[in-house]
């Protein structure tokens, strides 16, 4: 009579979330459980099915062949439970939630908070839309989007509550990049964009010539720009690659003030819309 082997299910969410993240630190970060707690974990699932799921060195982790072919079907069996789950437990929770965003902010903070909504609630879809700030603001009020991220002056009243704020430094390839030239070569988003304005009135301030470089409408397009020291521009501090540099020194580059981002809600927002936007504002701010 053949074998029946069950397979448990927090197990292979563990196995999951470390092929995920790529780290037992952050999978653990993630499941609110200890390095030791998630080691001990995979090391029960490598018991339980007789293979070896994960190759670990002290630097690196990858899937051994074992663990390539256990991680679909984990997959599909953690969607199946949490669906089941959803419709047995928050059937309410359900529907299509829009949200707007800005490319930078989305590429830098947010998919990790968006990724583990859906899981939580995997009867909702969501529809993400990434645009300049000022764009956003009007799809917003012209009813496109039941929630919306946008960045803000911290000192002008707007609406919305505020989710992150996060120093602004001068991005370059290097310092010679500036160094010496007469018009500071700009690499910026299309008009309007909240950084490219901040980056023009500051150099007015100061009565430093500048000229705008090269114009890109995706932030990957501007990073390629800067790396290949066509100009420079305008980052939160913590989206800078490290194949760039914040300029810092003398390079009569004026300071630039903290960028804000806040969270706004349509009237009428359902209660999965109001939801999402209460885990946005939980998560960024556990984040900090």
């Amino acid at each position: 009579m053949p074998s029946t082997r069950t397979l448990d299910l927090d197990l292979l969410r563990c196995f999951v979330t470390i092929a995920d993240t790529g780290s037992f630190t952050r999978a653990g970060e993630r499941l609110g459980r200890t390095q030791s707690t998630v080691s001990l974990q995979i090391k029960r699932l490598e018991e339980q099915i007789g293979r070896t799921v994960l190759q670990r060195t002290p630097r690196s982790m990858s899937l051994t062949e074992e663990g390539k072919r256990l991680l679909g079907p984990a997959r599909q069996m953690l969607r199946l439970n949490d669906t089941t789950i959803a419709q047995l437990f928050e059937p309410d929770m359900s529907g299509n939630v829009r949200i707007g965003v800005p490319e930078d902010f989305a590429t830098a903070h947010l998919p990790s908070v968006l990724s583990d909504f859906s899981r939580s609630h995997p009867l909702v879809d969501l529809e993400v839309t990434c645009d300049l700030t000022l764009n956003l603001l009007d799809r917003f009020h012209d009813g496109d989007f039941d929630l919306a991220l946008v960045k803000r002056e911290p000192s002008v009243p707007l609406e919305g509550v505020r989710v992150w704020r996060e120093p602004l430094v001068w991005v370059a390839r290097d310092e010679l990049s500036v160094r010496d030239m007469e018009s500071v070569p700009l690499v910026v988003s299309p008009k309007p964009c909240v950084y490219r304005k901040r980056a023009t009135d500051a150099l007015d301030a100061i009565g430093r010539c500048w000229r705008v470089s090269y114009t890109s409408t995706s932030l990957s397009g501007s990073l390629l720009a800067v790396s290949e020291g066509l100009g420079i521009t305008v980052l939160p501090r913590e989206m800078v690659p490290e194949s760039l540099i914040p300029i810092t020194g003398d390079l009569d580059l004026p300071p630039l003030h903290d960028t804000e981002m806040a969270l706004i809600e349509a009237p009428g927002l359902s209660d999965t819309a109001h939801r999402l936007g209460q885990h946005i504002v939980a998560a960024l701010e556990r984040s900090r």
